[in-house]
């Protein structure tokens, strides 16, 4: 079940640069800023209301965020969905041929459960779903 966006993941180049724009154009400040070393990404969290802004800068050329960012430029990544049942909502989807990058869930950025939906099934739109 969908309950709502959790945050909109934008890739970036450079971090701080980035955070010095949000900051000095929108007043925006990042909640924390973390490193997920198993993708190779460094990330800051801003809170907008009920959503984040999720910035993700590569540590590597071998990150996925870096590959985007070679692509397409930095811009929105990816657009997160707040979930319940994240287990039976990838079987449903499976079952209904939805190409899934992740079958199964993994651990997030903020500890809960997240697995992303291949944008070749939804209209070139990577969607990842995240269950808290």
């Amino acid at each position: 079940m969908i309950k709502g966006v959790d945050h909109i993941g934008i890739a970036v180049n450079n971090l701080t640069e980035a955070l010095a724009i949000y900051e000095k154009v929108l007043g925006l400040k990042p909640e924390r800023v973390t490193v997920l070393e198993p993708q190779k990404i460094k990330i800051a969290f801003i809170k907008v209301g009920d959503t984040k802004i999720e910035l993700l800068e590569p540590l590597s050329k071998e990150s996925p965020i870096a590959k985007f960012l070679e692509k397409r430029g930095e811009g929105i990544q990816h657009i997160a969905l707040k979930v319940g049942g994240i287990d039976d909502m990838l079987k449903a989807m499976k079952n209904k041929g939805v190409t899934l990058i992740d079958e199964t869930p993994r651990k997030g950025a903020e500890g809960g459960k997240i697995a992303f939906i291949h944008p070749q099934s939804l209209k070139g739109v990577l969607i990842e779903l995240c269950e808290k």
